[in-house]
């Protein structure tokens, strides 16, 4: 059995949204221009991209849209002291250049990924209620999305997706590390990060559904 993180929980003033439309439709798009270099020179992908590949590339847009989400909400929350504050920032940061990337990834595939627009989020109560819980969310969700991406590593079959994978999945890992160093927890965790099989992000996700 999968476990999901948090438990059910009150919406934060949001909707539910159908999470098989949610994956395999996604919004409308403008792809930034600050997605990371390598993708921007990198050649289109074939239109006939493997649907795993492609179901793939949803799934972990919707990590990335999960923690965006987030972010902002925690940053808003005016809870957050300095460091915290500076540190989600920067994750912030690198979250929408990792969204950026991938939703080129998928446009190059002639398929639309989600935005902002299309799916609500809802927390459990208190999340944003002081720096502790925030950062104590903030640290699962990037378990989360390390375990999405090395489990998506280990599925791929496109090669042309496999470098930019592997490099957001480091940068999470990054910031994971991050968050220990600022609770004073070891920064270096298991040797093998472990590697989450779609069907277990996909059931994490819907506990962030209202």
């Amino acid at each position: 059995m999968v476990n999901r993180i948090g438990n059910a929980h009150a919406s934060a003033g949001s909707t539910r949204v159908d999470r098989a439309g949610f994956l395999r439709r996604g919004g409308a798009l403008a792809v930034g221009s600050s997605a990371v270099a390598l993708l921007a020179a990198a050649p289109a992908l074939a239109a006939a991209l493997p649907d795993a590949d492609a179901a793939s590339l949803r799934l972990l847009i919707g990590c990335e849209l999960l923690a965006l989400d987030f972010q902002a909400r925690a940053l808003a929350s005016a809870k957050l002291g300095s460091r915290s504050a500076a540190l989600l920032g920067r994750m912030r940061s690198d979250e929408l250049a990792h969204y950026r990337a991938l939703a080129d990834l998928l446009g190059r595939a002639g398929q639309v990924a989600a935005t902002a627009d299309d799916i609500d989020f809802s927390y459990p109560p208190r999340t944003f209620a002081g720096e502790r819980s925030i950062l104590k969310l903030a640290d699962e969700l990037e378990a989360l999305q390390v375990g999405a991406y090395v489990g998506a590593g280990e599925t791929l079959q496109a090669p042309q997706l496999r470098l930019a994978i592997s490099q957001i999945a480091a940068n999470e890992a990054q910031h994971g590390a991050a968050l220990a160093a600022l609770a004073g927890r070891a920064v270096i965790g298991r040797p093998f990060a472990p590697a989450l099989p779609a069907a277990a992000v996909s059931a994490t996700l819907d506990a962030y559904e209202s």
